[in-house]
Protein backbone atom coordinates (compact mmCIF):
# COMPACT_ATOMS: atom_id res chain seq x y z
CA UNK A 1 0.00 0.00 0.00
CA UNK A 2 1.07 3.25 -0.87
CA UNK A 3 0.15 7.05 -0.91
CA UNK A 4 -1.12 9.36 2.33
CA UNK A 5 -2.73 6.33 3.89
CA UNK A 6 -0.07 3.79 3.76
CA UNK A 7 1.47 3.14 7.04
CA UNK A 8 4.91 4.56 8.23
CA UNK A 9 7.74 2.76 8.41
CA UNK A 10 8.87 3.01 12.28
CA UNK A 11 12.14 4.86 13.35
CA UNK A 12 14.73 3.89 15.05
CA UNK A 13 16.86 7.27 16.89
CA UNK A 14 20.29 5.83 18.40
CA UNK A 15 21.18 9.49 18.92
CA UNK A 16 24.86 9.05 19.72
CA UNK A 17 24.88 5.68 20.62
CA UNK A 18 27.50 3.51 18.41
CA UNK A 19 27.76 -0.19 17.61
CA UNK A 20 30.61 -0.29 20.19
CA UNK A 21 28.37 0.46 23.06
CA UNK A 22 25.54 -1.82 22.25
CA UNK A 23 23.87 -0.13 19.44
CA UNK A 24 22.95 -3.46 17.48
CA UNK A 25 20.97 -4.48 20.63
CA UNK A 26 18.38 -1.57 19.60
CA UNK A 27 18.69 -2.04 16.25
CA UNK A 28 17.73 -6.15 16.71
CA UNK A 29 15.28 -5.07 19.19
CA UNK A 30 13.46 -2.88 16.24
CA UNK A 31 13.89 -5.80 13.66
CA UNK A 32 12.96 -8.78 15.88
CA UNK A 33 9.05 -8.19 15.72
CA UNK A 34 8.88 -7.28 11.97
CA UNK A 35 8.08 -9.38 9.45
CA UNK A 36 10.53 -10.92 6.58
CA UNK A 37 10.52 -7.73 4.44
CA UNK A 38 9.66 -5.11 7.01
CA UNK A 39 11.54 -1.99 6.82
CA UNK A 40 12.73 0.24 9.66
CA UNK A 41 14.52 3.54 9.47
CA UNK A 42 17.49 4.24 11.65
CA UNK A 43 18.80 7.35 12.30
CA UNK A 44 21.90 8.76 14.45
CA UNK A 45 24.82 10.68 15.15
CA UNK A 46 27.56 8.48 15.50
CA UNK A 47 30.32 9.45 12.60
CA UNK A 48 30.39 5.36 12.39
CA UNK A 49 27.59 4.45 12.80
CA UNK A 50 26.76 3.79 8.60
CA UNK A 51 29.43 1.79 8.36
CA UNK A 52 28.74 -0.47 11.48
CA UNK A 53 25.14 -1.09 10.38
CA UNK A 54 26.09 -1.75 6.93
CA UNK A 55 28.52 -4.46 8.21
CA UNK A 56 26.14 -5.88 10.83
CA UNK A 57 22.99 -6.27 8.30
CA UNK A 58 24.99 -7.94 5.70
CA UNK A 59 26.24 -10.32 8.71
CA UNK A 60 23.59 -10.92 10.17
CA UNK A 61 20.84 -11.40 6.89
CA UNK A 62 19.13 -8.08 6.79
CA UNK A 63 18.78 -6.12 3.61
CA UNK A 64 20.76 -2.29 3.95
CA UNK A 65 20.13 1.34 1.94
CA UNK A 66 21.28 4.42 2.65
CA UNK A 67 18.26 6.90 2.31
CA UNK A 68 19.28 9.73 -0.02
CA UNK A 69 16.48 11.90 0.94
CA UNK A 70 17.92 12.82 4.62
CA UNK A 71 21.07 13.20 6.30
CA UNK A 72 22.60 10.32 8.51
CA UNK A 73 19.90 7.97 8.06
CA UNK A 74 19.32 4.46 6.79
CA UNK A 75 16.90 1.99 6.04
CA UNK A 76 17.06 -2.04 7.08
CA UNK A 77 14.84 -4.79 5.77
CA UNK A 78 14.37 -7.60 7.67
CA UNK A 79 15.66 -10.72 6.41
CA UNK A 80 14.58 -14.40 7.32
CA UNK A 81 18.57 -16.00 8.17
CA UNK A 82 17.86 -15.43 12.24
CA UNK A 83 14.70 -17.19 11.01
CA UNK A 84 16.08 -19.68 9.11
CA UNK A 85 18.57 -20.57 11.70
CA UNK A 86 16.59 -22.14 14.14
CA UNK A 87 14.85 -24.40 11.55
CA UNK A 88 14.71 -27.87 13.17
CA UNK A 89 15.54 -26.79 16.64
CA UNK A 90 13.89 -28.06 19.38
CA UNK A 91 12.77 -27.98 22.95
CA UNK A 92 14.77 -29.90 25.07
CA UNK A 93 11.86 -31.25 27.44
CA UNK A 94 10.75 -28.34 29.77
CA UNK A 95 12.76 -27.27 32.66
CA UNK A 96 10.86 -29.25 35.36
CA UNK A 97 10.91 -32.62 36.71
CA UNK A 98 7.61 -33.21 34.77
CA UNK A 99 9.44 -32.12 31.52
CA UNK A 100 12.17 -35.15 31.36
CA UNK A 101 12.07 -37.28 28.54
CA UNK A 102 12.54 -41.32 28.86
CA UNK A 103 15.58 -41.60 25.98
CA UNK A 104 16.99 -37.59 25.59
CA UNK A 105 18.79 -37.50 21.88
CA UNK A 106 22.08 -37.30 21.85
CA UNK A 107 21.86 -34.34 19.85
CA UNK A 108 20.85 -32.15 22.82
CA UNK A 109 24.48 -32.40 24.05
CA UNK A 110 25.02 -30.35 27.12
CA UNK A 111 21.80 -28.01 26.43
CA UNK A 112 20.00 -26.88 30.02
CA UNK A 113 16.83 -29.03 30.04
CA UNK A 114 13.98 -27.01 28.26
CA UNK A 115 16.05 -24.49 26.40
CA UNK A 116 15.55 -24.39 22.47
CA UNK A 117 18.28 -26.41 21.10
CA UNK A 118 19.99 -25.53 17.64
CA UNK A 119 20.22 -28.16 14.91
CA UNK A 120 24.23 -29.06 14.26
CA UNK A 121 25.41 -28.80 17.26
CA UNK A 122 27.91 -31.86 18.46
CA UNK A 123 26.59 -35.29 20.01
CA UNK A 124 27.12 -35.98 23.76
CA UNK A 125 28.68 -38.70 24.47
CA UNK A 126 26.66 -40.35 27.37
CA UNK A 127 25.58 -43.56 27.70
CA UNK A 128 23.44 -43.29 30.58
CA UNK A 129 20.98 -41.76 28.51
CA UNK A 130 17.70 -43.82 29.65
CA UNK A 131 15.21 -42.34 32.21
CA UNK A 132 14.54 -46.08 34.07
CA UNK A 133 18.43 -46.45 33.81
CA UNK A 134 19.50 -43.77 36.01
CA UNK A 135 16.27 -42.39 37.72
CA UNK A 136 14.53 -42.16 40.88
CA UNK A 137 11.36 -40.13 42.21
CA UNK A 138 13.47 -39.37 45.15
CA UNK A 139 16.59 -37.74 43.48
CA UNK A 140 15.42 -33.86 43.86
CA UNK A 141 14.23 -33.97 46.99
CA UNK A 142 17.55 -35.69 48.11
CA UNK A 143 19.46 -33.05 46.13
CA UNK A 144 18.00 -30.45 47.83
CA UNK A 145 18.47 -31.94 51.41
CA UNK A 146 21.89 -32.80 50.44
CA UNK A 147 22.58 -29.13 48.91
CA UNK A 148 20.71 -27.76 52.53
CA UNK A 149 22.99 -30.53 54.55
CA UNK A 150 26.38 -29.64 53.27
CA UNK A 151 29.17 -29.15 56.36
CA UNK A 152 32.53 -27.93 56.38
CA UNK A 153 35.12 -29.58 58.56
CA UNK A 154 36.66 -26.66 60.17
CA UNK A 155 33.68 -25.42 61.40
CA UNK A 156 31.28 -28.04 62.07
CA UNK A 157 34.54 -30.74 64.20
CA UNK A 158 35.75 -28.46 66.85
CA UNK A 159 38.91 -30.42 66.66
CA UNK A 160 40.40 -29.07 69.87
CA UNK A 161 38.06 -30.86 72.20
CA UNK A 162 39.33 -33.28 74.88
CA UNK A 163 38.01 -36.44 76.29
CA UNK A 164 37.01 -36.57 79.86
CA UNK A 165 39.75 -39.19 80.43
CA UNK A 166 42.75 -39.22 78.52
CA UNK A 167 42.68 -41.40 75.47
CA UNK A 168 45.00 -44.13 75.86
CA UNK A 169 48.44 -44.83 73.62
CA UNK A 170 46.54 -48.01 72.22
CA UNK A 171 43.10 -47.05 72.13
CA UNK A 172 44.22 -44.39 70.27
CA UNK A 173 46.26 -46.37 67.52
CA UNK A 174 43.19 -47.91 67.20
CA UNK A 175 41.30 -45.15 66.18
CA UNK A 176 44.36 -44.31 63.72
CA UNK A 177 44.06 -47.83 62.51
CA UNK A 178 39.81 -47.38 61.71
CA UNK A 179 40.53 -44.27 59.96
CA UNK A 180 43.44 -45.34 57.84
CA UNK A 181 40.92 -48.07 56.83
CA UNK A 182 37.81 -45.51 56.42
CA UNK A 183 39.48 -43.24 54.37
CA UNK A 184 40.49 -45.97 52.65
CA UNK A 185 36.82 -47.21 51.70
CA UNK A 186 35.92 -43.35 50.83
CA UNK A 187 38.15 -42.60 48.49
CA UNK A 188 36.41 -45.85 46.20
CA UNK A 189 32.86 -44.51 47.29
CA UNK A 190 34.22 -41.21 45.81
CA UNK A 191 35.45 -43.08 42.64
CA UNK A 192 32.35 -44.73 41.74
CA UNK A 193 29.92 -42.00 41.93
CA UNK A 194 32.39 -39.21 40.37
CA UNK A 195 32.79 -42.21 36.98
CA UNK A 196 28.97 -42.86 37.09
CA UNK A 197 28.30 -39.20 37.14
CA UNK A 198 30.73 -38.26 34.01
CA UNK A 199 28.60 -41.10 31.65
CA UNK A 200 25.00 -39.85 32.77
CA UNK A 201 22.88 -37.27 30.27
CA UNK A 202 22.50 -33.84 31.81
CA UNK A 203 18.70 -34.24 30.84
CA UNK A 204 18.59 -36.12 34.49
CA UNK A 205 20.40 -33.35 36.24
CA UNK A 206 18.56 -33.66 39.32
CA UNK A 207 20.86 -37.39 39.14
CA UNK A 208 23.87 -35.11 38.48
CA UNK A 209 23.48 -32.58 41.05
CA UNK A 210 22.86 -35.80 43.39
CA UNK A 211 26.16 -37.82 42.18
CA UNK A 212 28.20 -34.76 42.25
CA UNK A 213 27.02 -33.76 45.87
CA UNK A 214 27.96 -37.42 46.90
CA UNK A 215 31.14 -37.12 45.61
CA UNK A 216 31.75 -34.49 47.42
CA UNK A 217 30.62 -36.08 50.41
CA UNK A 218 33.31 -38.45 50.41
CA UNK A 219 35.73 -36.38 49.55
CA UNK A 220 35.26 -34.41 52.83
CA UNK A 221 34.71 -38.02 54.72
CA UNK A 222 38.33 -38.52 53.70
CA UNK A 223 39.79 -35.30 55.15
CA UNK A 224 37.86 -35.25 58.21
CA UNK A 225 38.84 -39.06 58.75
CA UNK A 226 42.74 -38.67 58.16
CA UNK A 227 42.91 -35.51 59.86
CA UNK A 228 41.28 -37.14 62.95
CA UNK A 229 43.86 -40.42 62.21
CA UNK A 230 46.81 -37.26 62.54
CA UNK A 231 45.29 -35.27 65.19
CA UNK A 232 47.96 -36.40 67.75
CA UNK A 233 50.99 -36.79 65.26
CA UNK A 234 50.52 -40.99 64.57
CA UNK A 235 51.41 -42.12 60.92
CA UNK A 236 48.55 -43.58 58.95
CA UNK A 237 47.58 -47.25 59.81
CA UNK A 238 47.68 -50.34 57.55
CA UNK A 239 45.94 -50.88 54.08
CA UNK A 240 45.65 -54.79 53.47
CA UNK A 241 45.32 -56.37 49.88
CA UNK A 242 42.46 -58.15 50.61
CA UNK A 243 40.78 -54.87 51.46
CA UNK A 244 41.60 -53.45 48.24
CA UNK A 245 40.96 -55.95 46.09
CA UNK A 246 37.03 -56.19 47.67
CA UNK A 247 37.13 -52.24 46.70
CA UNK A 248 38.73 -52.62 43.31
CA UNK A 249 35.92 -54.58 42.40
CA UNK A 250 33.24 -51.98 43.11
CA UNK A 251 34.89 -49.87 40.22
CA UNK A 252 35.33 -52.22 38.21
CA UNK A 253 31.15 -52.48 37.73
CA UNK A 254 30.14 -51.00 34.61
CA UNK A 255 26.52 -51.09 35.27
CA UNK A 256 24.75 -47.86 37.02
CA UNK A 257 22.28 -49.86 38.71
CA UNK A 258 24.95 -52.80 39.94
CA UNK A 259 27.11 -50.45 40.98
CA UNK A 260 24.88 -48.67 42.59
CA UNK A 261 23.46 -51.59 44.86
CA UNK A 262 27.18 -53.07 45.55
CA UNK A 263 28.56 -49.51 46.80
CA UNK A 264 25.67 -48.00 48.31
CA UNK A 265 22.93 -50.52 49.45
CA UNK A 266 24.78 -52.87 50.00
CA UNK A 267 28.46 -51.27 51.05
CA UNK A 268 27.33 -48.17 52.39
CA UNK A 269 24.35 -49.57 54.50
CA UNK A 270 26.63 -51.70 56.23
CA UNK A 271 29.03 -48.83 56.97
CA UNK A 272 25.87 -47.18 58.37
CA UNK A 273 25.81 -50.09 61.18
CA UNK A 274 29.69 -49.09 61.60
CA UNK A 275 29.52 -45.42 62.05
CA UNK A 276 27.06 -45.68 64.60
CA UNK A 277 29.36 -48.16 66.22
CA UNK A 278 31.90 -45.88 66.18
CA UNK A 279 30.59 -43.03 67.56
CA UNK A 280 29.00 -45.32 70.64
CA UNK A 281 32.85 -46.15 71.16
CA UNK A 282 34.37 -43.42 70.45
CA UNK A 283 36.68 -42.45 72.90
CA UNK A 284 37.25 -38.66 72.34
CA UNK A 285 34.73 -35.69 71.12
CA UNK A 286 36.24 -35.59 67.69
CA UNK A 287 36.24 -39.20 66.93
CA UNK A 288 32.39 -39.37 67.71
CA UNK A 289 31.33 -36.01 65.90
CA UNK A 290 32.91 -37.21 62.21
CA UNK A 291 31.48 -40.38 62.56
CA UNK A 292 28.31 -38.97 63.39
CA UNK A 293 28.57 -36.18 60.60
CA UNK A 294 29.55 -38.63 58.20
CA UNK A 295 26.88 -41.42 59.21
CA UNK A 296 23.72 -38.72 58.22
CA UNK A 297 25.67 -38.08 54.57
CA UNK A 298 25.74 -42.11 53.93
CA UNK A 299 22.03 -42.32 54.99
CA UNK A 300 21.54 -40.14 52.30
CA UNK A 301 23.46 -42.24 49.41
CA UNK A 302 21.56 -45.58 51.18
CA UNK A 303 18.15 -43.27 50.04
CA UNK A 304 18.97 -42.76 46.75
CA UNK A 305 20.52 -46.36 46.09
CA UNK A 306 17.86 -47.77 47.47
CA UNK A 307 15.06 -45.73 45.16
CA UNK A 308 16.68 -45.87 42.48
CA UNK A 309 16.42 -49.73 42.35
CA UNK A 310 12.97 -49.56 43.93
CA UNK A 311 12.06 -47.40 40.65
CA UNK A 312 13.96 -50.19 38.28
CA UNK A 313 12.35 -53.09 39.65
CA UNK A 314 8.48 -51.54 38.78
CA UNK A 315 9.81 -51.68 35.30
CA UNK A 316 12.67 -54.09 35.08
CA UNK A 317 11.33 -57.96 35.91
CA UNK A 318 15.16 -58.98 35.49
CA UNK A 319 16.27 -56.64 37.94
CA UNK A 320 16.37 -59.11 40.80
CA UNK A 321 18.47 -61.91 39.03
CA UNK A 322 21.00 -59.16 37.92
CA UNK A 323 21.28 -58.27 41.50
CA UNK A 324 22.03 -62.09 42.61
CA UNK A 325 24.30 -62.36 40.04
CA UNK A 326 26.11 -59.12 40.60
CA UNK A 327 26.42 -60.25 44.85
CA UNK A 328 27.31 -63.96 43.38
CA UNK A 329 30.13 -62.65 40.89
CA UNK A 330 31.87 -60.31 43.43
CA UNK A 331 31.65 -63.05 46.35
CA UNK A 332 33.53 -65.69 43.37
CA UNK A 333 36.19 -62.82 42.69
CA UNK A 334 36.89 -62.64 46.51
CA UNK A 335 36.57 -65.50 47.54
CA UNK A 336 40.38 -66.27 47.82
CA UNK A 337 40.81 -63.41 49.34
CA UNK A 338 41.45 -62.55 53.33
CA UNK A 339 38.55 -59.67 53.88
CA UNK A 340 38.36 -57.42 56.59
CA UNK A 341 42.33 -56.30 57.86
CA UNK A 342 42.67 -58.47 60.39
CA UNK A 343 44.05 -55.03 62.05
CA UNK A 344 40.88 -53.04 61.72
CA UNK A 345 39.22 -56.12 63.46
CA UNK A 346 41.36 -55.67 66.38
CA UNK A 347 40.77 -51.91 66.50
CA UNK A 348 37.26 -52.08 66.49
CA UNK A 349 37.40 -55.13 69.34
CA UNK A 350 40.12 -52.34 71.67
CA UNK A 351 37.76 -49.45 70.74
CA UNK A 352 34.77 -51.27 71.93
CA UNK A 353 36.70 -53.22 75.05
CA UNK A 354 37.97 -49.62 75.88
CA UNK A 355 40.58 -51.70 78.43
CA UNK A 356 42.88 -54.88 78.36
CA UNK A 357 41.37 -56.71 81.04
CA UNK A 358 39.70 -59.97 79.83
CA UNK A 359 36.91 -59.15 80.83
CA UNK A 360 36.48 -55.96 78.71
CA UNK A 361 38.20 -57.44 75.43
CA UNK A 362 35.66 -60.06 75.76
CA UNK A 363 32.88 -57.62 75.27
CA UNK A 364 34.94 -55.90 72.91
CA UNK A 365 34.66 -58.75 70.65
CA UNK A 366 30.78 -59.28 71.54
CA UNK A 367 30.09 -55.69 70.81
CA UNK A 368 32.07 -56.54 67.11
CA UNK A 369 29.74 -59.50 66.51
CA UNK A 370 26.77 -57.96 67.17
CA UNK A 371 28.16 -55.08 64.76
CA UNK A 372 28.00 -57.94 61.58
CA UNK A 373 24.62 -59.17 62.93
CA UNK A 374 23.37 -55.16 62.65
CA UNK A 375 24.99 -54.80 59.62
CA UNK A 376 23.59 -58.27 58.24
CA UNK A 377 19.89 -57.21 59.39
CA UNK A 378 20.18 -53.73 57.69
CA UNK A 379 21.00 -55.34 54.49
CA UNK A 380 18.60 -58.20 54.84
CA UNK A 381 15.94 -55.23 55.24
CA UNK A 382 17.08 -53.16 52.57
CA UNK A 383 16.95 -56.45 49.97
CA UNK A 384 13.57 -56.92 51.58
CA UNK A 385 12.28 -53.69 50.48
CA UNK A 386 13.34 -54.08 47.02
CA UNK A 387 12.23 -57.47 46.45
CA UNK A 388 13.75 -60.33 47.50
CA UNK A 389 12.03 -62.71 49.95
CA UNK A 390 13.49 -63.58 53.48
CA UNK A 391 15.28 -66.60 53.01
CA UNK A 392 16.92 -65.29 49.87
CA UNK A 393 17.84 -61.78 51.60
CA UNK A 394 19.76 -63.81 54.47
CA UNK A 395 21.75 -65.98 51.94
CA UNK A 396 22.89 -63.04 49.61
CA UNK A 397 23.62 -60.92 52.56
CA UNK A 398 25.45 -63.85 53.82
CA UNK A 399 27.54 -63.24 50.68
CA UNK A 400 28.62 -59.53 51.13
CA UNK A 401 32.25 -59.19 50.85
CA UNK A 402 33.97 -59.17 54.42
CA UNK A 403 35.23 -56.04 53.94
CA UNK A 404 31.87 -54.63 54.99
CA UNK A 405 32.49 -51.98 51.93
Amino acid sequence: MTGPGAPLDPVLDLGFLGFERGAHLLVDRALRDLPVGGRVTVTGGDPALGVHLRAWARRRGHGFAVRSDRTATWELVRGSADIDRWAGAERAGGPGVDGIVARPPARWGLAARGALVEAGGPRGRFDLDDRDVVWADLAPRLYAHAAAAQWDPATAVDWTATPDQPVPADVEAAVVQVMTYLVENEQAALVVPAGLLARVHPHFREVQQLLAVQAADEARHMEVFTRRALLHGADMGTSSAGGRSSLATLLAEPDFSLATFLLSVLGEGSFLALLAFLERHAPDPVTARVTHLARIDEARHVAFGVAHLEHQGRRDPTLPGRLRAAIERRHDALVDTAGLNADVFDALVVLAAGDWTPEAIARGHDAVQDLHHAMDDGRRQRLARLGFPPDEAAELSALHTRNFM
